[in-house]
C-alpha cells in the first residue's frame, strides 16, 4: 500500500497499525486519539503522528496495561518523565507478579484435581465436579 505520509484515511490508519477501524474510533471516544478536521466535502485525514500513536497503545497493551494506564502513558510520551514512566512500569510488575502468583496457585489446585481425577477411575463421583459443585478448590 502506497500512501503518501499524513494523508491516512481511517481505514488505512487501521490496518497501518493492525487494528480495526472501530478501534481507532474507540480510541478517540476515550481521547487516547485525537479527531482530526474533517475539510469541507472531503473525509479526514491521519498523520503519521496518529499512526505512531496507535502502535504505542498496542505496544502498552501487549505488556498489560490497561487503557487507562496507557492514558497516563500518553502523558509521558515525549520521553523526559522517565522516572514517571518508571513507577507505572514498577506498579504494573508488581500487578503481573500477583497475578503470577494466582496463576501457580491455580495450576497447583488444577493438577491436584487432574491427579485425583486418575486415582478414582471406575468410581461414579468425580473429584473435579465435586470440588467445583462445593464452590472452591484446594489450594
Amino acid at each position: 500500500m502506497n500512501i503518501p505520509p499524513q494523508h491516512f484515511t481511517i481505514g488505512s490508519l487501521a490496518d497501518a497499525a493492525g487494528v480495526n477501524v472501530e478501534t481507532i474510533r474507540f480510541y478517540q471516544r476515550r481521547g487516547l486519539l485525537s479527531e482530526p478536521e474533517r475539510p469541507l466535502g472531503s473525509i479526514r485525514r491521519y498523520a503519521d503522528a496518529d499512526l505512531a500513536r496507535v502502535r504505542f497503545i498496542k505496544a502498552g497493551q501487549r505488556l498489560g496495561f490497561s487503557l487507562d494506564e496507557m492514558a497516563e502513558l500518553l502523558k509521558l510520551e515525549d520521553g523526559s518523565h522517565c522516572s514517571a514512566a518508571r513507577a507505572q512500569a514498577e506498579l504494573k510488575l508488581r500487578d503481573v507478579r500477583i497475578k503470577l502468583a494466582d496463576l501457580q496457585r491455580i495450576e497447583h489446585a488444577l493438577q491436584g484435581l487432574i491427579e485425583r481425577c486418575d486415582s478414582v477411575r471406575g468410581k461414579i463421583r468425580c473429584p473435579l465436579i465435586a470440588a467445583l459443585q462445593a464452590g472452591g478448590l484446594d489450594d
